[in-house]
């Protein structure tokens, strides 16, 4: 037997949907279509109820006037007497449809075009004949002809008008929109003290529109949020304060017992309640926006490479990789503080080979454990949230992220393609004025380098339990040590 192979359809690619413009979804925008539309539908039908209207008042008029000529001219006619110009027996240009109308017994109307000209007929039997009148109508049309001029000019000019009057009241509401969202997204950002302050909710004698009371809701959310938040930032400055002075006599009284077992438990827990105390400080100093830096010119790579050595001073093996080296403006301690961070949560919570990347102001910090958990990919470090099954109190990358906004750096987290954690800080960049190429002049090799910096890995592998370090940002590479080294410039250097 012989089978045959299906035959896969390919389905037809659907083609990409447009998207409209941005400005399309304002407001104001959205406004001005529903009040033009609604303007000219409304002037398209009172204009037409006038130019109804007036158009048979019009014509009314002119076939009253032509019937009473057409009975003149019957008169005249059964008399005798001369029916004048403008009457005749089956004259020439008589529309066909009023001939036969007459020739059935009957009168009635019909305007027409005579040589160009607009023209009322009037017509009505006569011996088995036609009799009909004309009268010019071109005056009539005129009248109308002008009147719809009339309707669309000014429906046109009313059209604009109230473009004009509803844009300005639209731009009223919306500029009072945007301002109350500046306010929330600048509260979003920390800035508790914002507030939109709308005169409408201060004076109680004024009535409170839709936008009034979204603001005055917005203030009322600001200050009880600045209050809640205010009342943690004291209660967890207070409470590190008082756990401090019990903890150093606690921690002189541990120092004195006999050695052993219990006294190494006791002095390490001891430490561990100071290290934690020590840092709620610096975060209710962080939170309260008070921190000060001292900004000065440091060689990047010789500071990273101190914080290294301080790591392995405690026994984690982390590997240095310089691929381009320079000078950054920032805060030396709290420089140190951040990269501290970073490899001890890389270490606490991820696995090795940690390594530390130096690539001009980027310095990266990678391990290879599990990655980031999502709720830190998602919404950053999380104080008191840790998914390590209980390692850490989830205080370390909150403070890494503190500290590189005081000192003006980007701090981000990633996973690495092939796993673990990555943390990446940027840090703004010095370079010296006598460095800077001239125009058209080639860059300096020391301060533009165009040689590989080591492969940094993208997001999306499953996240490492995080909370005491930092975000770890370190070029995602299993290369043995030299691999980069060969790529890098003669300045180069691994640790």
């Amino acid at each position: 037997m012989t089978g045959t192979t299906p035959v896969r359809r390919r389905r037809p690619r659907r083609r990409p949907r447009l998207r409209r413009p941005a400005w399309t979804a304002t407001l104001t925008w959205k406004a001005a279509v529903f009040i033009t539309v609604m303007c000219c539908a409304l002037a398209a039908l009172l204009g037409a109820l006038v130019h109804v209207s007036v158009t048979r008042q019009t014509v009314d008029q002119a076939r009253e006037k032509a019937l009473s000529r057409l009975e003149d001219v019957t008169e005249a006619y059964e008399a005798g007497e001369p029916m004048g110009r403008y009457g005749a027996l089956d004259p020439q240009g008589l529309p066909s449809g009023l001939r036969a109308l007459a020739l059935r017994g009957q009168r009635g109307t019909v305007v027409s075009d005579v040589d160009g000209r607009p023209t009322m007929w009037a017509a009505g039997p006569a011996d088995g004949r036609a009799l009909a009148v004309r009268i010019d109508y071109t005056l009539s049309a005129r009248t109308i002809m002008g009147l719809d001029r009339a309707i669309v000019g000014s429906s046109a000019l009313a059209i604009g008008a109230t473009l004009l009057a509803g844009a300005f009241s639209v731009t009223r509401v919306t500029r009072r929109l945007h301002l109350t969202a500046q306010v929330a997204r600048r509260i979003s950002a920390g800035d508790l003290d914002a507030r939109v302050n709308d005169p409408r909710t201060k004076d109680p004698a004024r009535c409170e529109d839709e936008v009034a009371t979204v603001s005055g809701a917005l203030d009322t959310m600001a200050s009880t949020l600045q209050g809640k938040l205010l009342s943690e930032q004291r209660f967890t400055a207070d409470v590190a304060h008082e756990l401090r002075t019990p903890l150093t006599g606690l921690s002189a009284a541990a120092e004195l017992l006999p050695p052993g077992r219990p006294s190494e438990l006791v002095q390490d827990r001891v430490r561990r309640m100071r290290a934690l105390t020590e840092d709620l400080l610096e975060i209710s100093r962080l939170d309260a926006g008070r921190e000060t830096v001292d900004l000065d010119i440091h060689e990047l790579a010789p500071l990273t490479e101190r914080v290294v050595r301080m790591a392995r001073s405690t026994g984690s093996e982390t590997d240095l990789l310089v691929v381009r080296a320079t000078s950054v403006e920032t805060d030396k301690r709290r420089l140190e503080r951040v990269l501290g961070n970073l490899i001890a949560n890389a270490h606490k919570h991820g696995a090795g080979p940690v390594v530390v990347a130096v690539d001009g102001p980027v310095v990266s910090v990678r391990d290879h454990g599990a990655g980031y958990p999502e709720y830190l990919l998602e919404h950053g470090p999380q104080r008191f949230r840790t998914e390590s099954g209980g390692k850490g109190h989830g205080l370390g990358l909150t403070i890494a992220v503190g500290q590189a906004a005081v000192i003006g750096a980007r701090l981000e987290f990633v996973n690495a393609p092939g796993g673990g954690a990555l943390a990446r800080l940027t840090l703004p960049e010095y370079v010296h004025l006598a460095d800077r190429p001239d125009d058209g002049a080639t860059a300096s090799p020391e301060t533009y380098d165009a040689s590989p910096a080591a492969p940094v890995p993208d997001a999306g592998s499953r996240a490492a339990p995080d909370t005491d370090g930092g975000p770890a940002a370190v070029p995602g590479t299993d290369a043995g040590p030299g691999t980069d080294m060969q790529q890098a410039k003669s300045t180069d250097k691994r640790t």
